[in-house]
């Protein structure tokens, strides 16, 4: 009887070593199916992330145009609609402007130049309504262009 028993517990470890091998490959398997499948979410969700942005680019253009225009108007001394625009270099070098023409205005001086810096602000704010979506689009978001 000893030697059938080592023969099952022989026959029984085989089993065992064939039904890890089993779970092995079928883990490896679905580790597999696992990553393809989380590649494909990844370029799926990659190509909705670009078509969103598109989307909203394309949509919010009027918006910022608007909204640039109408505070380049009212407040364009101080550079807003630049910030708006994402333009933070040509936003700061107004406001910066606009502040030293602040101080100066105890001479006099500063006057003007807070003066000059809201006409560019006024004149940037009636191009900006003035152009069509589209144009706006290509020049201020795509073509970047600062000035005038």
């Amino acid at each position: 009887m000893s030697d059938d028993n080592k023969d099952l517990g022989n026959d029984l470890n085989d089993m065992l070593d064939d039904a890890k091998d089993n779970a092995r490959k079928a883990g490896d398997k679905i580790s597999q199916k696992a990553h393809e499948f989380s590649d494909e979410a990844k370029e799926s969700a990659k190509e909705f992330s670009d078509s969103a942005k598109e989307t909203f680019n394309t949509v919010s253009g009027e918006n910022k145009k608007v909204l640039a225009g109408i505070l380049g108007i009212i407040l364009g001394c101080f550079g807003v609609h630049k910030f708006i625009l994402g333009y933070n270099k040509e936003g700061g070098i107004l406001l910066g402007i606009t502040l030293l023409g602040i101080v100066l205005s105890c001479i006099g001086i500063g006057v003007i130049v807070v003066w000059l810096t809201g006409l560019v602000g006024l004149i940037e704010g009636i191009i900006y309504l003035t152009k069509s979506d589209e144009e706006f689009y290509r020049t201020y978001q795509i073509g970047k262009k600062p000035w005038f």
